[in-house]
Formats: structure tokens, sequence, C-alpha cells
């Protein structure tokens, strides 16, 4: 069942469930963040509408930057202002945005522990039509293995208003991740915003634990009501922030089931899955299964013909869990 503690919203499984981007809640937050404090500055490489910049560039002009399609000059900018008493958002594309960039803000921003906030927008294959040059699968692997950078997937739009408004009280370097396309609104005003592993939801006897980050926490929890119809009980746990990962809290929510399943729309290289595994590794080695993208880019297409194919759907969910249920019992 849902966490009652947590307050979702108990809309989750109906047909009219709310809908709606994650970036959204940035575009949201940056307007309420430059309401509350002077110091905040926005600057994007030539996408202020797309990555929702636009009504904190129309509100606050004197504090928005249009650096043009240069990326790279994005990152140092804000590197610059991050370091001399600025809080810095840099908005782009993924792919573009640590993707291009990468290496800058690695040198110029992280290695400075500057206070820049990076979104990287249209992750995931979820961004469907635009094809595999703008569907980010490789982007929370890359920020994560830079030093002391807080790496954030948040769920819905309610959620990614809530860890852009939080990130702002961080004073380094930390990566968000938002979506192109409407998702399901799962969380409320009233759900507690946190970077600890987030039970959404809690069977009774739970067999496996799925460990679920940004709008793939959706499928996670039809699966696991699915499951339940046929007498399988899970855990989904959402994990909002990847790194630094809540290994006390990952573990807690293993401690019935001994089995895990992430679940993410990244490559399954070094993403939430490696991040829990590395986890297990270390602490409590245990059979895991890993849904996500496996070592190929996506066609383009439409999101949930994509996530089927790449087996990244409810059925491939159910599959994963299955089977790792089937090698705890059989190791």
């Amino acid at each position: 069942m849902l966490n009652p503690d947590l307050k979702l919203n108990p809309k989750i499984f109906d047909t009219d469930v709310e809908m709606q981007p994650t970036r959204a809640g940035f575009g949201e937050a940056l307007v309420i963040l430059g309401d509350s404090d002077p110091n905040v500055v926005v600057l994007t490489a030539d996408l202020n509408e797309s990555t929702r910049c636009e009504k904190f560039a129309e509100k606050y002009p004197d504090r928005f930057f249009e650096v043009g399609v240069a990326e790279q000059n994005m990152a140092a900018i804000a590197a610059g202002l991050g370091v001399s008493g600025k809080t810095a958002f840099i908005s782009s594309y993924a792919t573009f945005s640590p993707g291009k960039n990468w290496e800058t803000i690695r040198t110029t921003i992280v290695y400075n522990q500057a206070n820049v906030k990076i979104a990287g927008h249209h992750s995931g294959v979820v961004t469907g039509p635009d094809g595999a040059t703008h569907q980010a699968t490789e982007d929370i692997a890359i920020m994560r293995v830079l030093p002391d950078i807080q790496v954030v997937d948040p769920c819905d739009s309610v959620e990614a208003q809530k860890a852009t408004i939080e990130s702002a009280k961080i004073p380094l370097p930390v990566y968000i991740r938002f979506t192109r396309d409407k998702t399901p609104v799962m969380t409320t005003s009233d759900t507690p915003y946190s970077d600890k592993v987030l039970p959404f939801w809690i069977g009774n006897s739970p067999q496996a634990t799925l460990f679920s980050t940004g709008y793939m926490t959706y499928y996670a929890l039809l699966a696991a009501k699915e499951l339940e119809e046929e007498g399988i009980e899970t855990v989904v746990a959402h994990v909002p922030v990847i790194k630094p990962l809540d290994e006390d809290g990952v573990l807690k929510v293993l401690e019935y089931s001994k089995a895990a399943v992430s679940v993410e729309d990244h490559q399954t290289a070094g993403g939430l899955g490696g991040a829990i595994a590395e986890c297990l590794a270390k602490r409590s080695p245990l059979p895991m299964e890993f849904i996500g993208l496996k070592d190929t880019f996506a066609e383009s297409g439409k999101p949930q013909e994509i996530r089927d194919k790449y087996g990244m759907g409810v059925k491939d969910i159910k599959e994963a869990v299955k089977k790792v249920i089937s090698r705890k019992n059989n190791g």
C-alpha cells in the first residue's frame, strides 16, 4: 500500500492523475528563490523557455544572463559568480550541460567548490521524439563521479520545485535532472522533501525492494500494485538524491526483502543501479536486478514505446522482481 506517512497524491493510480513536466517545478522554484534572495542569478544557453527560466527572466532581468549557444562559457561564468557570493543556476538540456561542458563544470565549478546549481533538462528516453542526440541517459553517471557534488533526480514537478529550493541552501555544486514531457504527479505539498530514501510503497513481508528515481518511481509503483494483486509483496523506495546516497536507508528497506531491483530512465551502468550495487558490495551483498537502458542508444519515438522496447516498462519491472526473488530463493 502507499505509505500514508508521506501524504502522497491519493490519485496516483487514477487514469486522470495530474500530469506535469518536472521542469515546471524548476521554473516555479526559480521565481520563489529570486523573491527571497537577491543573490540568486540564472544563466541559460539559448534555451530560456524550454528550460522554464522565462518567468525569472521577466521578473529579474538584471539577474538573468542569456549566454547563447555556449555551454562551456555558461559554466565558467557561473563558476565566477558562484565564488563571488552569488547562487548561480545554469540551465540547458542535459546532453549539453553537463554533457558538452562536463570538463568546464569539473574544472571551474566542482574543483573550486563554486556555489553553482546545474539544471539538466530533457533527461532520459522520455525525451522521446528528439532521438538519441537529446536523450540524456548518461548524465547521472558522469556527474556522480565528480567529488563532493550532490546529484538529484526528483520524481515529479512538486518534488522538483522543493529540490530546486533546497539546492540553494547548499553552498556547493548540485546537479538536478528534469524531464521535458509531462509525467504523473505523485507527491503533494504536504509530502516531506528529503535527501533520504523514501518508502513510497510498503508491502507486508516484502519479497523484493524496488529502488527507483525520477519519474520512473511511478512505473515502479504500478508494478508493485500489480504484483500485490498476484500475491507478491514489495517495497518501492524512491531515491531522490543519488549522491550522496543514503546507504543506511538503502540497507534499512532491504532488511526484510533481501533482494533489490533498481528502476531508472538512465543507462544501467553508473546510475542509480550502480550506486545501489556499490553500496551492497561494500556493506551487504545481495541479489540485484537492473531496469534501465542497457548499453545502447535509444531510437526516436513516443516515450512509452521506447520504454517498452528497451525493457523499461511495468511488465519488465515485474519480471525483474520475479527473477531476483528466484535468485534469492535458489542462492
